[in-house]
């Protein structure tokens, strides 16, 4: 145990771990999760600690040269050749071996626990290793001193198992400061509302940041030469507000853009390590469905966030989040409605504008609406939440900073509506 943990972790990072369980900053759970030891050795650790004031010495336990059974080695083989088999194929995105999740592995089935060192021996003796690569260094980097100054918005789509039948899309709100998740889902099709949804739970269960930092996606931002009905209007870069821009424009929340992949570092590593996490266990665990895979990645994100100690910020992201927030330390607005709207479904919505016709009717996709209480040839501001679930979405009209109506419409009379 000794040896294994001193590999890992100097003596000073085992002994604040057990002052903050001591201290009822952790759990045992956490503590165990984040130094990969059993429960029994952990309070042996701690017993040593007491006894000692305070100190812990790492000495290896194991006599030399003493060597791990057949039954445990056979495992390791096992556990490098699945990883193997998720390397060579294509469209997986997993491009290297990971032996912390192979050890990993190896106690949830034994409940044993074998040192990094000697898995990547094992795994050059059978040609399962690749050396590392040498990552250039991301150009720009954000700083930031609060929760809440700055929420690094990110997506991907992948074949996240071998066993789907297709690609799914990646959604994840990253805390600059604290690098807590916020949000983390998969979905089907990535779109406008998708990414309006990830608003909308962030937002409501933390409150209203001071900035978004994402990519240049057209989602985010319309850039002057992709393909768009906005071609024609000869609208340049940034004359167009996107939809999900716009709820941020109502909340006062800055977007700021990264202008390369290597500027968005902070939310990429997170981003990879879960990604890794995710693939690697829906292929061991025969995940075919979204909603299975669902409750691995929730599973993935909160141990990320309550027992992965972050290699930036040498912190917990939940303990340096919540840490923050007790000292009120945080750049975080509690959500509040913007005048005059009257409910959240006026600001996390899809937005369009359309004229009156003669007959008092608006058209949408060729579907007419009837519009009361507004004059004829004026301009009405429609609000459209969808319910991807039960296929109505729920149309709120607005005219002169007043509510006059609200509709229900089955989504496919909607398709092909510009937004």
């Amino acid at each position: 145990m000794g040896e294994h943990l001193r590999k890992r972790f100097d003596e000073e990072f085992v002994q604040s771990i057990l002052q903050k369980y001591a201290a009822k900053q952790l759990s045992v759970e956490q503590a165990v999760g984040i130094l990969g030891i059993h429960r029994s050795q952990f309070f042996a650790l701690l017993s040593q600690w007491k006894a000692n004031n305070g100190h812990v010495t790492l000495a290896s336990r194991r006599p030399a040269g003493m060597r791990i059974d057949a039954s445990l080695e056979a495992l390791i083989v096992e556990e490098l050749a699945k990883e193997k088999r998720l390397i060579d194929d294509a469209e997986i995105p997993v491009y290297t071996y990971n032996y912390s999740y192979v050890r990993d592995q190896i106690f949830k089935a034994l409940g044993r626990t074998v040192s990094v060192p000697t898995i990547i021996k094992r795994a050059k003796q059978n040609n399962n290793y690749l050396p590392k690569k040498v990552r250039t260094v991301h150009d720009r980097e954000v700083l930031t001193h609060y929760p809440g100054e700055l929420i690094q918005h990110d997506s991907s789509v992948h074949r996240f198992s071998p066993y789907a039948e297709k690609k799914w899309y990646l959604i994840t709100s990253v805390d600059d400061f604290s690098r807590f998740m916020l949000y983390a889902q998969l979905v089907e099709r990535e779109s406008s509302w998708a990414h309006i949804s990830a608003l909308e739970s962030a937002i409501l269960a933390f409150g209203i940041p001071l900035a978004y930092y994402v990519d240049c996606h057209s989602i985010f931002r319309f850039v002057q030469g992709r393909d768009s009905v906005w071609r024609e209007h000869k609208k340049l870069t940034d004359q167009v507000t996107p939809q999900w821009k716009q709820v941020l424009q109502d909340l006062r929340v800055k977007v700021t853009y990264a202008l390369s992949p290597q500027a968005k570092g902070k939310v990429e590593r997170p981003y990879r390590w879960l990604q890794d996490r995710l693939v690697r266990t829906c292929a061991r665990e025969n995940i075919k469905t979204i909603d299975e895979a669902q409750k691995v990645l929730s599973y993935e994100v909160d141990r990320y966030n309550h027992k992965q100690v972050h290699s930036t910020t040498k912190e917990i992201p939940a303990i340096r989040f919540d840490k923050a927030l007790a000292f009120q330390r945080t750049m975080f607005r509690p959500f509040k409605l913007p005048s005059p709207y009257e409910s959240t479904k006026d600001i996390f919505c899809l937005r369009l504008e359309k004229t009156v016709d003669a007959y008092h009717n608006v058209h949408l996709n060729g579907f007419p609406l009837r519009v009361r209480d507004v004059p004829l040839r004026e301009k009405v501001d429609i609000r459209i939440v969808p319910d991807e679930k039960n296929g109505i979405s729920e149309l709120r009209f607005w005219y002169h900073r007043k509510l006059i109506d609200v509709k229900r419409v089955k989504n496919i009379d909607l398709e092909g509506v510009q937004f």
